[in-house]
C-alpha cells in the first residue's frame, strides 16, 4: 500500500496509541531537514512498554506492506528508532526523551494533531 507521508505519520501515531504510547507528537520536519519529511515522538512508560510500542508500530505498518529501513535500539536501549524513509519514529523511555529534547532541538517544526485514546496525546 501507498501512502503519502503524513497519512503514514498518523497510521504510526494510531498503532503507537493502540500500545498506549504516551505524549505523542508528530513534527512537520519537511523544509528543516532532507531526511525524512516527518517525526513521530512518543514514550513508553519502561523498557517493556518501548519494546511494545516499536513491535506494534512494526507490526501494523507491515499489514500495510511498509518495512522499516532500519530499527535501533532493540532491545537494549531507551531509545528505540523506527526508520520508514520519510517517516522516523522515536520512542523513548521518559528521561531519554527529556534528555535528547528533540521537541526542543526541532522547535521550529510544526505540529501535526492526530487521533490519541487521551486528549494530551498529539499535539497541533
Amino acid at each position: 500500500m501507498e501512502l503519502e507521508p503524513r497519512e503514514m505519520a498518523l497510521r504510526i501515531v494510531e498503532a503507537a496509541d493502540d500500545r498506549r504510547a504516551e505524549n505523542l507528537v508528530v513534527l512537520d520536519m519537511r523544509g528543516l531537514m532532507t531526511i525524512c519529511d516527518y517525526f513521530v515522538i512518543c514514550n513508553g512508560r519502561s523498557r517493556l512498554h518501548v519494546d511494545a510500542i516499536a513491535e506494534e508500530v512494526e507490526q501494523q505498518m507491515s499489514e500495510l506492506g511498509l518495512e522499516p529501513q532500519h530499527v535501533e535500539g532493540i532491545p537494549d536501549s531507551s531509545w528505540v528508532i523506527i526508520d520508514y524513509l520519510d517517516v522516523v519514529v522515536h520512542i523513548f523511555e521518559p528521561d531519554a526523551r527529556g534528555f535528547y529534547n528533540l521537541e526542543g532541538l526541532w522547535g521550529d517544526a510544526a505540529r501535526i494533531e492526530g487521533p490519541t485514546h487521551e486528549s494530551s496525546g498529539a499535539q497541533g
